[in-house]
């Protein structure tokens, strides 16, 4: 272990971004977000579809309120939906990291998130889960990445008696997607973990989980695992960094891959 308050890896809430040896380097599910995902225009479409569907005199207030407002509250329903979701995420990983920590919660009957709550306490109890780490921050100087790992654990799966150590990610979803495969071996291949200097090793483990917990229920989905699997995300950080040069400073016009005009002087 070494322990260095000036250097090591550095987590900004407010920014949602992180630092390491004082140079910015870039988030996993940053990395993963260069991926087509052909799926959200047409999920986008069907949320503002829904909405007009579902909601006539809402419709019809925003209709009052002209074309040009009525398009821009529209356009922003899907976002509204997806932030929505990504609360309930946030709260689920909150809890969880609480009830794993070993500290009491309180949640009011009514609370739409209780059912999410027990199904999270179910599999803890049914795969026996002991944490090794618990929203861990992992960072690689090496390949220049970071994130932060929803739990290690020892854990005893259900279905073949087979016990080890793995990693696990809390997703609350509407799916189980294969990017998530990518995200979790990136972390389990990191070089430490630790904020701000205080570094240990990364746990070695056998396998990767994403738990899917829903109010109805869970399921763990076993993902790719393994080297091969850690290569191919780093194949997908060369095509972000790609894309970033593509792209240039946008606050620097013509520093990307598209240049200035060509101006013809016309003056005599």
């Amino acid at each position: 272990m070494k322990k260095n308050t000036t250097t090591g890896l550095k987590f900004s809430e407010k920014a949602h971004r992180y630092w390491l040896d004082g140079k910015p380097v870039t988030g996993v599910t940053t990395i993963l977000g260069v991926l087509n995902k052909p799926a959200l225009p047409k999920w986008s479409a069907k949320t503002v579809a829904e909405y007009v569907a579902d909601n006539p005199d809402g419709v019809e207030t925003l209709r009052q309120m002209g074309r040009d407002s009525m398009v821009n509250a529209l356009k922003e329903t899907p976002w509204q939906k997806r932030d929505d979701a990504a609360k309930r995420g946030t709260e689920l990983h909150l809890y969880a990291e609480q009830i794993l920590n070993g500290e009491d919660i309180e949640l009011d009957s009514d609370d739409e998130l209780l059912p999410v709550i027990e199904n999270a306490v179910d599999f803890m109890d049914t795969w026996q889960i002991e944490p090794v780490l618990v929203e861990a921050a992992m960072g690689s100087r090496e390949h220049c990445y970071a994130g932060t790992a929803d739990l290690f654990a020892h854990y005893r799966n259900p279905a073949t008696g087979h016990t080890g150590v793995a990693i696990f990610d809390w997703k609350s979803s509407k799916g189980i997607y294969p990017e998530y495969a990518m995200q979790l071996n990136a972390y389990a291949f990191a070089e430490f973990t630790g904020l701000l200097g205080d570094e240990h090793e990364v746990p070695e483990t056998d396998a990767a989980f994403a738990v899917h917990i829903r109010p109805d229920g869970y399921d763990v989905m076993p993902m790719k695992f393994g080297r091969e699997i850690f290569e191919e995300f780093l194949t997908i950080k060369r095509a972000f960094e790609i894309k970033k040069r593509m792209e240039g400073n946008w606050k620097i016009p013509g520093s990307g891959y598209v240049g200035l005009p060509v101006r013809v002087n016309d003056a005599g």
